[in-house]
């Protein structure tokens, strides 16, 4: 198992790491809950298809990607959507809300 630094699954974190319990809430019920978190942070270049099915189904996946976002998670499968993908959707929104800003 590699050592990743500051990018463990949340499930794999310490309570105290995650901010408070209704932030937290809705761990309890993700899909990832007991799987092993090397599994959401594949090697570079490596398949995230396993990581991205256990998403799919997941009940709680817009709590993880909102949480993955708001936090600045920079590695790993969160809500379904990997790194690159999560820098899309962090640049669509700052073009959104500039656009918001130039109408008001």
């Amino acid at each position: 198992m590699r050592e990743i630094v500051g990018t463990e699954s949340l499930v794999a974190r310490p309570a105290a790491a995650n901010g408070g319990p209704a932030e937290r809430r809705w761990q309890e019920q993700a899909n990832c809950l007991g799987v092993d978190p090397d599994l959401f942070f594949p090697e570079r270049g490596a398949s995230t298809k396993e990581a991205k099915a256990v998403c799919r189904g997941c009940e709680v996946r817009a709590e993880c990607l909102e949480y993955a976002l708001s936090h600045g998670e920079k590695f790993g499968i969160w809500g379904g959507l990997s790194e690159r993908e999560r820098r899309r959707v962090r640049r669509q929104r700052a073009l959104e809300r500039q656009r918001r800003a130039l109408t008001a």
